[in-house]
């Protein structure tokens, strides 16, 4: 459990907060949504939603950090006034919806950023809908959340499971047309398999095998041996952060490692970083690696403040929670009003340049348009930080992108109105 230091005016911070440098994360005044005279005084508050505990905090200490550097970088102020992040925990779909609605009741926040888990993501959006409060979600790969789900206050960095399926089932069907899948059974997991059944199946493969694993699984050993006993050419993992770091450890303590080939999309440095350098194995398709020459300047500089603040490289989630932060503050700053509808128009036009893409979220369905890096594991790890042999950076021309994201006529998404 977190421990609790009580500070003056009952304002109660945990200690995991204090060391990440947080501030103003419980707040014991109440910000109205709209700009007035008779609340200039007051900071502008921003919602975040990261886990604190549960096997999705490793990932979230980076995304959560990012956040934050986010609004540093600002001098902590938007429109002329002071600004603040409040931080709440999302220790399942239930708290992620329960500490969404905290923000929105009790913090008067003027937009959130958070959803580490597919399912958090729709709990927390669900709310950003009712509540009409913009919601980043920065994480969560799962389809419907700009699908079938979509809403006009929500928006996604995070590809989704069928833009990294493109980019990565084509390399797996190099290796072998033989695939086992092992897939967590939610959303994000669910996606996996059909996506990358539906692949192979395509392309003249088979699945031989398919096991749906609940969250927080403890022990594999028992679909290993029968992955083993399946013999695929290739494993396609469905599985997130502590699970997928637990897996690959029992993975290679079973032997497996270097037999049988491992692959999963939207896997961070986190969960790499958590295995170790002997056990990390596997073909992968990840958001941001700290070492690209590609990475525009703005984001090396984000990475280098990062880097001196907390004695370590930013990971994927840093960027994540940093970049999702970032279009929100940017966007009210855009819109010059902490509006609701006025920043939802404002996070719709709003672009970044990343080489030569304008990298934004599209107007019909609020999905970030993006590349991804297609990364092995360096033989031999020498840097406790650096795993990634990164092969590619993909889909490559504009006409790509477009093919793999999708148009707005094939979308799921039908989008309300403000």
């Amino acid at each position: 459990m977190t421990e609790k230091i009580e500070e003056p005016k009952g304002l109660v911070i945990g200690r995991r907060e204090l060391m990440l440098g947080a501030t103003g994360l419980a707040a014991t005044r109440l910000a109205m949504p709209y700009i007035g005279r008779a609340e200039a005084a007051e900071p502008i508050k921003i919602g975040m939603i990261w886990a604190k505990t549960g096997q999705i905090v490793d990932q979230a200490e980076y995304l959560a950090q990012g956040g934050m550097l986010a609004l540093e970088q600002r001098g902590s102020m938007l429109l002329g006034r002071p600004a603040e992040i409040v931080w709440l925990d999302e220790p399942n779909p239930q708290g992620a919806q329960q500490s969404a609605e905290r923000l929105v009741g009790e913090h008067k926040v003027v937009g959130m950023v958070g959803g580490a888990l597919s399912s958090f993501a729709l709990a927390i959006s669900s709310v950003a809908k009712k509540s009409k409060v913009p919601y980043i979600a920065a994480n969560a790969a799962a389809g419907e959340i700009t699908g079938k789900s979509c809403n006009r206050y929500t928006f996604r960095l995070q590809p989704p499971v069928d833009v990294h399926t493109r980019v990565l089932a084509p390399y797996c069907a190099a290796i072998g047309k033989k695939w086992y899948l092992l897939t967590a059974s939610y959303a994000f997991g669910q996606d996996i398999k059909r996506a990358f059944n539906d692949y192979i199946v395509a392309n003249g493969g088979t699945v031989v095998g398919a096991d749906e694993v609940p969250v927080g699984t403890p022990d594999y050993s028992s679909f290993i041996l029968k992955i083993r006993a399946a013999k695929p050419d290739v494993v396609i993992g469905g599985i997130s952060a502590g699970d997928l770091t637990t897996f690959l450890k029992q993975w290679n303590e079973l032997g497996m490692k270097g037999k049988i080939p491992f692959a999963e999309i939207s896997v961070g440095n986190t969960d790499l970083w958590g295995v170790g350098p002997d056990a990390a194995d596997g073909l992968y398709t990840i958001t941001w690696w700290y070492k690209n020459p590609n990475n525009p300047p703005e984001e090396q500089a984000m990475a280098a403040a990062y880097e001196k603040k907390y004695n370590r490289p930013a990971a994927d989630k840093t960027w994540m929670g940093w970049l999702g932060m970032k279009s929100l503050l940017d966007a009210i700053e855009m819109a010059k009003s902490t509006d609701p509808a006025a920043i939802v128009k404002a996070l719709e036009s709003w672009k970044v340049k990343r080489g030569d893409l304008d990298v934004g979220y599209r107007p019909f369905d609020h999905q970030m348009i993006n590349r991804l890096l297609v990364a092995g594991i360096h033989p031999k790890i020498t840097d406790k930080w650096d795993y990634f042999d990164v092969k590619a950076e993909l889909p490559k021309t504009l006409a790509d992108i477009e093919q793999a994201f999708g148009s707005e006529a094939n979308s799921a998404c039908k989008m309300d109105s403000i």
